[in-house]
């Protein structure tokens, strides 16, 4: 079976991060990874708070709050295990240095003439040397950056390091820069194996390169002999350090410092900072510090290192923490920012005395946050963490109160804080604390005066969380279920109407995402009004004075008529027509006004800011005032108006034959106060002018200047220091004196440069805010000739300013180019027939984003939508033109409709009107969101918030979609109109519960506790949901006994006991996500829920003969000396009436059978009504009758099976080791037996059937992220007769597939009526849900297709430019955990790259479509029929 993988959704989970100059040296970015994605943001001003501060005046040292925008996505074939950042020598900017498994290492840069990443360097490592014969690595290639900037260094295979030294000796200050780009930056890398050392290094944990050291210096946490938490009594202490220094030019590598005998838990290592130095060990259980030159300091965290390690450990007071899975980043040089695994944060300070050595830490904590998975400082004050198991956050940190800690003078804290706070910061004993102490005067010398300026301030900080990036992930189960709220307008679609229902998250991040791929309105109302071709909707903003008169002659409650800002009126254009409604409380006719309505209306909208409306029509012109016309000018230029576009005050028209009028709104002293001006452009016109697109741009980006902030100066390149290094290098300079005297002042020089580097970054963002405010609005036409040049003038003077070739050809970039003459225009004109240059239907540039700072054009060509986004490109070196370039936006969207033979005449009919409609309608506020409606056949929403990312979202419900306007009004506020295919003008809203701004529209509904399963009751409309919450748990089960008896055990007050999960399992309505009061199960003690479904099994109480239940699985888990049993638990739901007041109550549950099994209840499923459980190692198969579960039939299976999946009596069982086996269950014979199965081992995450027609395959996903299809082939020889299953394709995901579920095809399209015939009609799809919170789709294709399809693989391989120099086919090659003797069976199609093909250039498309064998429009039809059979949700 050939089939097709796509990924619907994006991973959401960002595992690094890093805070870089990514664009260029002014401004710093936030780069995230999340799986094979990189998102760059920047950091805004809140708006919000701006208006707070203009209203209350703030302290001078306050930190407005941030929020993020996204700036740039890429996607790469390969997943990033390690993201790190460098400055190169010469650099404009820093260099991204991503490490991919097994061991291959990209250096990757922005350039800025693509807007995109540019590879600047490539390092493979996976030689089957160094792989000391193992087949499968899990060492994750972790990649190092010296602090200094000379080398960076990866580990791969656990055992190797490489060495990637940069080049020092930049040529930059001779020549140009020529002279520096000539030597790469990068020289050659080499390896050291790490056992050849004398220390033996294996098992390395963590390593770092440290602070402060005149050579590049690697410090190695390492375990040459490992233990584990269970045979600490005999083997403790074995976790070692060993500091190796570089080299770089002999490439030897001395071992300057080892120490052995650390606590075995030692998990972490954190360079600490100049001036104090050193690395900070993060033990599970305790804190050590080390340096060079002191004696180690270390303490306890909690009481159970006191019998886990001999390591000499001072008490910590005040605090019990375990620092697993935490993660740390460097807030300043002596204070660091934790984040436990609770997700508590604490702020650890280093209290340091007078030879700079640590004297002791101080703990404080400061909040509780999201469970991070990686951390790091943004600007002064702002913290990020991003997290895999919950919303990624940006924080806020304040300083509360600080006090100063001098030389051991710690009674003077505040008396009034209470107990918990007073943690002592004491130093050792030995140091005296006050100097009248010390006799002797040499003493004095070594600890310093009392004046000593080394104090530590102990600081408490406040955190608030400024912005958050939605995270649906980790899914652990997936479900589809019924909106609870859709319009009874569209009850009627025959295909069914489903969302997705899933557990995302863990612990107090636990919640339920509900998801839907496309957006379904709200109707208000709906009127039936044929024959309309076009609609816009207008406001009239009445100066005060007059309407205090209309207000007190109406009546009082009419006066909040029309509300704050508020649409006044709605023109319909017909074919001969218009009709002017005037829209209040409702909506009426408007017979006698200024408004022409004996012509069609090609225009109207506002002028002079929402004042003003202007009515066009193709021979006149009306500016009116309410329903009072000001102005008539009526148009003889000889040919009717065809388009007109408007950027307030200028109003730009285009005939038929390509002539440009333009009208600027003036204000006057006498007559009505204002009036439109005349002006004719002089515009070439050798070639006819056929689209055009006023703009008006606030971003500052259109720009025919230099501006100066834009001319680099290159800088000092010793200055690449990190964050932390710049908040303390002014005394830095005193106190670095004698390594001065060591090393000379080359070092120095270090700080200065950050220093200043750390100034101008400060400077450097209040400016940006200003020059945001400052930027004056500017004014731009841009017009498209038949000849396919797209140009653009400045209005009002009409100076060409940008010239682009071939625009409808859909190029990856536009770049200015100077035009030649005009006398080539025959031939410009030749040229274009030449090149089958498509038709340009419609252009419209808009400023989006935050602020509207993000200008992007938008252009319809024939079937298919670009999208482009100007970016600044001040190299540009055409005078007097515009200094930026346009990239054009990966969108994935397929807008072609479906070609039929029989409506070949009513295209044509519908193009003499189409040519007037504009079908892509920007809309300023829509439910708070603005961005751009896409109309046509398939209806697309583009909203861009101030978060910055391009969201599309279709709305295929209500069918195609001829016309749009948004529409704020007292029944419907800020809301939207539309007509749909049946000539029926709806008024509706946006659903507000759902988050659009996400790849998906998405209602997050927090649980604050880990869901485990959720299932849909299809009769009573409701979700179940199983989660759990931990208990501190001190009992131990008595293994002596038979029966359950618990030791309960007591341990000191600084002992962490462990928690257990408590399972329960809950009803939520779909209707607002609320809990159903009373319909709580709960579990017992040490009792898991392993599994949960709802179940339909027979009964005779319906007339169908069955009824859906709720069937839980348990275990109680009592440790592997007690014997596993397990309860089967069938729960109805019955409907009762409610209680008066809480509509919620009319469910209740009710429990039938909960019975102890023989063994643990691992899996679920129903057969025939019969209901089948994996118990043990067994299958059974039970009836229901009287509320008892009779057993039918039963097959010993293998280790321990954890999914079933059935299907008529077919059943599909996923074994945790064992692959999978297929069963029948044969009803006349009662008889369950083995039909095939899988005989190589295979851990098998999920599994589920994949359907066409007559075909049945099963596809598995394992624990090496593969998905697998394995089909049942008797006649095939290799299958042994049946009794093997075969497998007929592989592919990696690159993410664990945890859930999976099936769909019939989408039959109807949304743009002709027919219902799909043919092979699709019995093909399913099979969805799947990630740990990484991306979702996707594996859909069965026939051979035709696939052939095609894969050939078209084949050549995007090798045609497309991949990001950081990945392989895609490498990427998706399936991974084995052992060597196979069999080759990989690929018959599985990645639709990730093949959807690159739609974003391709037309003249790209084509030459690869020809060397196929095939035509463009062939391979667009079948992506195109791929994309509509999946349009599900």
């Amino acid at each position: 079976m050939y089939s097709i993988y796509k990924q619907t959704h994006p991973p959401t989970g960002i595992e690094h991060c890093v805070y870089c100059n990514f664009f260029n040296t002014s401004e710093r970015n936030l780069v995230l990874a999340a799986v094979n994605k990189l998102y760059v943001y920047r950091l805004n001003p809140d708006p919000e708070d701006e208006k707070n501060e203009k209203d209350e005046p703030r302290k001078p040292d306050y930190k407005m709050k941030q929020k993020m925008e996204c700036l740039a996505t890429f996607t790469l074939f390969g997943n990033i295990m390690s993201m790190k950042y460098v400055k190169l020598p010469g650099a404009l900017r820093d260099s991204l240095l991503l490490s991919f498994s097994e061991a291959k290492l990209s250096v990757v840069e922005y350039d800025p003439g693509t807007h995109d990443l540019q590879t600047t360097s490539l390092h493979f490592f996976e030689e089957p040397s160094m792989k000391g014969g193992f087949f499968t690595n899990y060492c994750i290639p972790e990649v190092r950056v010296d602090p200094d900037g000379r080398c960076a260094a990866m580990l791969v295979y656990g055992t190797h390091m490489v060495i990637l030294p940069f080049r020092r000796d930049v040529m930059v200050e001779e020549g140009d820069n020529l002279a520096g780009t000539s030597k790469s930056p990068i020289l050659s890398s080499y390896i050291i194996d790490l056992r050849n050392f004398d220390e033996k290094i294996i098992n390395v944990k963590d390593f770092q390169f440290l602070h402060g050291y005149y050579e590049p210096t690697v410090f190695i946490l390492f375990e040459p002999l490992q233990t584990w938490a269970g045979r600490t009594a005999v083997r403790a202490d074995t976790c070692s350090i060993v500091a190796i220094s570089l080299n770089l030019q002999e490439k030897v590598h001395p071992v300057i410092w080892s120490l052995g005998s650390l606590p075995f838990d030692c998990c972490q290592v954190l360079a600490v900072p100049r001036p104090i130095g050193g690395v900070i060990i993060i033990a599970v259980n305790s804190l050590l510090y080390l340096n060079q030159s002191v004696p180690p300091y270390g303490v306890s965290l909690n009481s159970i290192s006191a019998q886990s390690t001999l390591f000499p450990l001072r008490v910590q007071e005040g605090v019990r923490i375990a620092l697993d899975c935490c993660q740390a980043a460097f807030m300043s040089y002596d204070k660091i920012v934790l984040s436990l695994k609770g997700g508590e944060l604490y702020v650890l300070t280093l209290v340091v005395d007078g030879m700079r050595s640590v004297r002791s830490f101080n703990f404080d904590k400061s909040a509780a946050s999201v469970l991070t998975s990686c951390m790091c400082i943004c600007e002064d004050g702002f913290l990020f963490l991003g997290s895999r198991l919950g919303n990624s956050l940006l924080l806020k940190y304040t300083e509360k109160a600080s006090e100063c800690l001098e030389n051991g003078d710690l009674d003077k804290k505040k008396e009034d804080e209470p107990a918990a706070k007073k943690k002592k910061v004491e130093g050792s004993t030995e140091i005296a604390s006050d100097v009248s102490q010390i006799e002797n005067l040499y003493d004095l010398e070594v600890y310093g005066s009392a004046e000593n300026p080394t104090s530590t301030t102990i600081t408490s900080y406040t955190f608030e969380v400024c912005d958050n990036i939605w995270n649906i992930g980790p899914c652990g189960n997936i479900v589809m279920g019924e909106p609870a709220f859709l319009s009874e307008e569209f009850s009627s679609c025959e295909d069914p109407d489903i969302e997705m229902v899933m557990t995302s998250g863990y612990g107090k991040n636990g919640a339920l995402s509900v998801l839907q791929r496309s957006i379904r309105p709200q109707v208000v109302t709906t009127f039936e009004l044929p024959g309309c071709l076009d609609m816009w909707t207008v406001k009239s903003l009445v100066p005060k004075e007059k309407s205090q008169e209309d207000k007190e002659n109406s009546m009082e409650d009419d006066s909040d008529d029309n509300i704050e800002g508020g649409h006044s009126f709605l023109i319909l254009s017909r074919s001969d027509s218009s009709m002017i409604l005037e829209t209040g409380q409702e909506m009426n006719e408007l017979d006698h006004s200024g408004f022409s309505t004996q012509t069609t209306t090609i225009f109207a909208g506002n002028i002079g800011g929402d004042r003003y409306i202007v009515q066009v029509s193709d021979t006149s012109l009306r500016l009116l005032e309410g329903v009072r016309q000001i102005q008539h000018i009526p148009l003889d230029t000889g040919s009717p108006v065809v388009q007109c576009s408007l950027a307030d005050p200028y109003i730009v028209l285009l005939t038929q034959e390509g002539q440009i009028l333009m009208f600027t709104l003036r204000t006057e002293s006498v007559g009505l106060g204002v009036r439109l001006v005349v002006g004719k452009p002089s515009i070439s016109q050798h070639s006819k002018v056929e689209v055009i697109s006023a703009y008006k741009d606030v971003s500052g980006l259109f720009t025919c200047m230099n501006q100066m902030e834009d001319v680099q100066v290159t800088p000092d390149t010793k200055a690449t220091k990190t964050v932390t290094e710049r908040s303390f290098s002014i005394d830095a300079k005193t106190a670095d004196e004698e390594d001065e005297l060591l090393y000379g002042e080359t070092e120095s020089n270090v700080f200065n440069s950050s220093f200043n580097m750390g100034q101008t970054a400060e400077m450097e963002s209040p400016t940006k805010e200003k020059k945001q405010t400052e930027a004056k609005p500017t004014y731009w036409l841009l017009l498209c000739r038949e000849n396919g040049v797209l140009e653009i003038y400045s209005i009002p003077d009409y100076k060409k300013v940008y010239y682009v070739k071939n625009f409808p050809m859909g190029q990856k970039l536009l770049v200015d180019s100077v035009q030649v003459t005009d006398k080539l225009s025959s031939g410009e004109r030749q040229e274009k027939v030449n090149a089958e240059c498509p038709a340009l239907k419609e252009l419209l540039m808009v400023g989006l984003g935050y602020k509207d700072s993000r200008p992007h054009l938008l252009a319809r060509v024939e079937d298919d939508l670009y999208i482009y986004e100007a970016f600044s490109y001040p190299q540009s070196s055409i005078d007097n033109h515009l200094k930026l370039r346009f990239k054009k936006i990966q969108h994935d969207l397929i807008l072609r409709e479906k070609r039929s033979k029989s409506k070949k005449k009513d295209p044509e009919e519908f193009q003499k009107e189409e040519k007037k409609v504009g079908k892509m309608r920007y809309f300023k506020d829509v439910a708070g969101y603005s961005g751009v409606f896409v109309c046509g056949a398939y209806p697309h929403w583009i909203f861009v918030t101030s978060r910055g990312s391009l969201r599309i979202h279709p709305m295929g419900i209500d069918g195609p979609v001829w016309c749009f306007s948004e529409f704020h009004n007292i029944n419907c506020p800020h809301g939207f109109l539309y007509f749909n295919k049946m000539g029926e003008l709806r008024i509706s809203v946006l659903p507000t519960h759902l988050t659009y701004d996400a790849p998906w529209p998405v209602r997050k509904v927090p649980l604050r506790c880990t869901p485990h399963f959720v299932a849909y009751h299809f009769e009573n409309k409701i979700y179940a949901v199983v989660t759990s919450t931990p208990e501190i748990c001190n009992k131990l089960p008595k293994t002596t006994t038979e029966d359950r008896e618990w030791d309960t055990i007591e341990k000191d007050e600084r002992f962490i006991y462990p928690t257990i999960p408590r399972f329960t399992l809950q009803l939520y309505s779909p209707t607002s996500w609320e809990v159903v009061p009373n319909t709580k199960i709960e579990c017992e003690e040490w009792e898991h829920v392993v599994s949960m479904k709802t179940i339909r099994l027979r009964s005779e109480e319906t007339l169908s003969g069955f009824k859906s239940y709720i069937v839980m699985g348990t275990n109680l888990s009592l440790g592997e000396e007690v014997t596993s049993r397990g309860r089967v638990i069938i729960a109805d739901i019955i409907e009762v009436v409610p209680e008066p007041g809480m509509p919620l109550t009319k469910h209740k549950i009710k429990t039938l059978y909960e019975k102890e099994q023989k063994g643990p209840v691992t899996a679920l499923a129903d057969i025939n009504g019969l209901l089948i459980t994996a118990i043990g190692q067994k299958l059974y198969i039970w009836q229901l009758k009287d509320n008892d579960l009779m057993g039918v039939a039963f097959i010993d299976t293998h280790i321990y099976i954890h999914t079933l999946v059935t299907i008529k009596h077919i059943i599909l069982a996923g074994d945790i080791l064992k692959s999978v086996s297929v069963y029948q269950y044969q009803e006349e014979h009662k008889v369950l037996s083995i039909v095939s199965r899988d005989p190589r081992p295979l851990e098998v995450y999920t599994a589920d059937f994949l359907i066409d027609n007559t075909q049945l395959c099963c596809l598995v996903s394992d624990r090496m992220k593969n998905l697998v299809v394995y089909s049942y082939q008797p006649e095939a020889r290799e299958s042994h007769g049946g009794q093997r299953l075969i497998r007929k394709a592989d592919f990696n995901a690159g993410s664990n597939v945890s859930s999976m579920f099936r769909v019939r095809c989408k039959l109807y399209d949304p743009s002709s009526d027919k219902r799909m015939t043919g092979a699709p009609e019995k093909r399913h799809i099979t969805y799947f849900a990630t740990l990484d919170g991306s979702l996707g789709f594996v859909l069965p294709l026939s051979e035709k297709v696939y052939r095609r399809l894969f050939m078209l693989q084949n050549a995007l391989v090798t045609h497309i430019p991949h990001v950081a120099g990945l392989n895609p086919r490498s990427y998706r090659h399936v991974i084995g955990t052992f060597p196979e003797l069999r080759n990989p069976q690929k018959n599985i199609l990645d639709g990730e790259l093949l959807w690159k093909y739609t974003n391709l250039s037309i003249m790209e498309k084509i030459e690869i479509a020809k060397r196929l064998g095939t035509s463009n429009d062939q391979i667009m039809d079948d992506l195109m029929e791929i994309d509509r059979l999946t349009a599900h949700f």
